[in-house]
């Protein structure tokens, strides 16, 4: 489960990165988020979503991996 969470956390953040990086530079092609055609307009805002969510399921694959010891 804690290795899952840690992928999951992973995917999230480097999405959410590639978003912002795409977005104010131009680089990486702009990530999952720029073929979703309801958040035409709101890239920006979803990939800071995506880092938040991403750094809280990181910081749950901590705590349960802190509790399973």
């Amino acid at each position: 489960m804690r290795n899952l969470l840690g992928f999951v956390s992973f995917v999230l953040i480097a999405q959410g990165v590639i978003g912002l990086v795409h977005h104010f530079t131009g680089w990486f092609g702009g990530g999952l988020l720029y073929r979703i055609g309801f958040l035409e307009g709101y890239e920006v805002y979803a990939s800071i979503v995506l880092l938040v969510a991403g750094v809280a399921v990181g910081a749950a694959s901590d705590k349960v991996r802190s509790a399973s010891s």
